[in-house]
């Protein structure tokens, strides 16, 4: 395909992105309850699931399943009925987990129920209190400021109930069974880089690794924040060491430049992987290192786990200010962001599937590259001199120690210059993996 081709290509993959998260981005999620199957329900137009229902009570590891929460309406009426906070015009409006409410009360007593952002009068923030029974409403402070004094009608119906938490997973299937896992939180409501572009993302990923034969088996974990990855974690803890490595995804679309934040561990190949390929792409990007605060990379570089993963997002936790905000609407989400995001995610990959260590079967002096014709082979391509140099090194360093990654860092050579040099040396019979 040539680059045109390609171009076109990811600009017609980044409007499907931006289109699926605009579908999306209206639902009323949480941690439990409907909008979360609802926007599984999509997903799974997109990607077959298996989907897993967790009774209220379960004990996963050391939390246990809240009950399951859902709402129908909410709203503070004025004294002629009209609405001014309205959870149709926006579920954020509604304090997450908020217990069920109808009352008549002046606005004195409601002000210590109602949330705002001063700082930014014209946004609504989105506030939730999981484990504390309240209740409550977000509203931008310019519409507080507004409301008269008097009083108002308050209702919120909804129901927290025994129920379920609810996940799904998505295999795609590879030569061995050693899993990459990719996971992304589905529990924010009206919330579109955080996170429904790094679901997207993870669809369209899902989408084109199944178009290649891998080695690797790719396991997409779609989940409520924390609770569900915990969830995840305690349900599969005896065979968490089949996880070879994991990539978080959150926060994937808007304009902001790429940040890969590492693992735990720092060294983990996953890590070596992503600072590797956002360095050759010479892309805008930074590498931060691990902290125990943001996304479920924490929940699986716990240390009894001490998983691989790290986490890769655009803008990262709460460093834009439409952060948690109504200002992360669809608008603040670009296509060229999500394509771009989903390329990295496509590269890095193609390193980690590809990585191996050889061993070189003719490590007595260099052998003659000339009379097995791989030299001839090199004449028409224009990096030929950087081709045979890792040619050069792959021979060099395939002493079943290093692999094609040390090599590529090494020689500071790219990778996938690298691979076509150990693919070509390994059909002369001069390496073995």
């Amino acid at each position: 395909m040539t680059a045109i081709g390609e171009e076109t290509a990811a600009a017609a993959v980044g409007a499907q992105m931006h289109a699926l998260v605009e579908r999306l981005y209206p639902l009323c999620r949480s941690i439990t309850g409907d909008g979360v199957r609802a926007t599984l329900d999509i997903v799974g137009e997109h990607l077959p699931l298996q989907v897993h229902e967790v009774p209220t009570g379960t004990q996963v590891l050391d939390w246990t399943v809240p009950q399951e929460w859902n709402i129908r309406d909410a709203y503070v009426a004025d004294a002629s009925g009209r609405r001014v906070v309205d959870f149709a015009a926006s579920s954020l409006h509604v304090l997450g987990y908020s217990v069920p409410v109808a009352a008549t009360m002046p606005l004195s007593e409601l002000r210590p129920h109602l949330y705002t952002l001063p700082d930014q009068p014209s946004l609504v923030p989105y506030r939730t209190s999981y484990y504390q029974p309240q209740w409550g409403f977000c509203l931008a402070q310019e519409t507080l400021d507004a409301l008269p004094e008097g009083d108002y009608e308050v209702r919120i119906d909804s129901t927290l109930a025994d129920g379920h938490l609810t996940y799904a997973e998505h295999v795609v299937p590879g030569r061995v069974a050693d899993e990459v896992i990719v996971s992304t939180h589905v529990c924010h409501p009206a919330l579109a880089n955080d996170n429904m572009a790094g679901v997207a993302v993870a669809v369209f990923l899902a989408k084109e690794l199944a178009k290649r034969d891998n080695r690797y088996t790719y396991r997409f974990v779609f989940a409520p924040g924390t609770i569900g990855a915990i969830t995840w974690l305690a349900r599969n803890a005896e065979r968490i060491d089949q996880v070879e490595h994991g990539l978080v995804l959150a926060c994937a679309g808007d304009r902001g430049r790429l940040t890969y934040k590492q693992s735990r561990r720092g060294d983990a190949e996953i890590d070596r992987v992503l600072r590797h390929v956002l360095a050759v792409s010479e892309r805008p990007h930074e590498i931060r290192e691990f902290t125990p605060y943001g996304y479920d990379e924490r929940q699986y570089c716990s240390p009894g786990f001490d998983l691989g993963v790290g986490s890769l997002s655009r803008t990262p936790y709460a460093g834009y200010p439409e952060y948690h905000t109504s200002g992360d609407n669809p608008d603040f989400v670009t296509p060229e962001a999500l394509a771009d995001t989903l390329a990295v995610c496509r590269e890095a990959f193609a390193v980690l599937d590809r990585n191996r260590r050889y061993r070189n079967l003719s490590p007595y002096g260099e052998p003659q590259l000339g009379r097995r014709g791989l030299y001839d082979s090199l004449g028409g391509r224009s990096d030929a001199k950087q081709a045979q140099l890792a040619m050069l090194w792959v021979l060099s360093l395939s002493d079943g120690e290093h692999s094609l990654l040390d090599v590529a860092e090494r020689a500071a050579l790219p990778f996938d210059t690298v691979a076509a040099a150990a693919d070509a040396l390994r059909g002369a019979g001069l390496i073995k993996e």
